[in-house]
């Protein structure tokens, strides 16, 4: 293939927007906010799976105490009775005797219930402040999901708008140039990720490789708007008055 030394040096333009592109995709996919945010999932889920459990936990306390409130509300109203039978005098005396001894049991048994409805309320206590807790880490860590994505969005926006930038520089210069010479080009570019080189001080820019005396000596015979090409990486070799020919 042939092309105008001027065209050849001017596929090291397009190389060196082709590779900013690059550099740019690059800093798109490791974007350190895509790991901060990948890390606050695993964060997120765990403390809902936290909040979870500390939700149910609260319930269950609940439903216990609400359970012993109802059973104190059943002796108080029981005692009660009780109280306004005595209270009444009337009927036999065993009875009454007996509904002394079960006032007794009543008062017992009503203090046994509120000594462990208070136990059950401190345990409560305890409880709320584990979810109060897990849910403000949660909220935390929801603000800074929120604050590292604005961030992630805003570095994405930056890259779009150069990589449209150098898009925008690319096209023409492509279409300025000889379509079969940017077909081989981007095919080397494709496959290698570099598809033109400067050949410098007798070294292939593209794989850093220094040539051999014979492959020197082909470039050499070689004319000037002779498209060369490394034997060792297959790219490009652009030739300048440094290529220590």
């Amino acid at each position: 293939m042939k092309a105008d030394p001027q065209v050849q040096r001017r596929l090291l333009d397009l190389q060196a927007i082709d590779t900013n592109l690059a550099q740019l995709a690059h800093r798109r996919r490791s974007l350190p906010e895509r790991a901060e945010l990948e890390a606050l999932a695993r964060e997120l889920s765990s403390l809902e799976d936290d909040r979870v459990r500390a939700q149910v936990a609260v319930d269950d306390l609940d439903r216990d105490i609400a359970r012993l409130e109802k059973d104190v509300d059943q002796v108080r109203a029981r005692k009660e009775k009780d109280q306004n039978r005595l209270a009444a005098g009337t009927g036999p005396a065993r009875e009454l005797e007996a509904l002394q001894h079960e006032l007794v049991s009543l008062n017992r048994r009503q203090g046994d219930l509120e000594d462990a409805e208070l136990e059950l309320m401190e345990q409560r206590e305890t409880a709320q402040g584990v979810l109060d807790g897990v849910e403000q880490r949660l909220a935390e860590t929801r603000d800074k999901r929120a604050a590292t994505e604005q961030r992630r969005d805003e570095a994405l926006a930056e890259i779009a708008k150069e990589e449209e930038f150098k898009r925008g520089a690319r096209q023409p210069l492509a279409a300025d140039l000889p379509s079969e010479l940017v077909t081989l080009y981007d095919k080397i570019r494709q496959d290698t990720g570099l598809g033109a080189a400067l050949l410098t001080a007798g070294r292939c820019g593209g794989c850093r490789l220094e040539l051999s005396g014979a492959d020197l000596a082909r470039i050499r015979k070689a004319a000037p708007d002779d498209v060369v090409r490394c034997e060792d990486c297959r790219r490009i070799m652009v030739r300048t008055n440094e290529s220590g020919l």
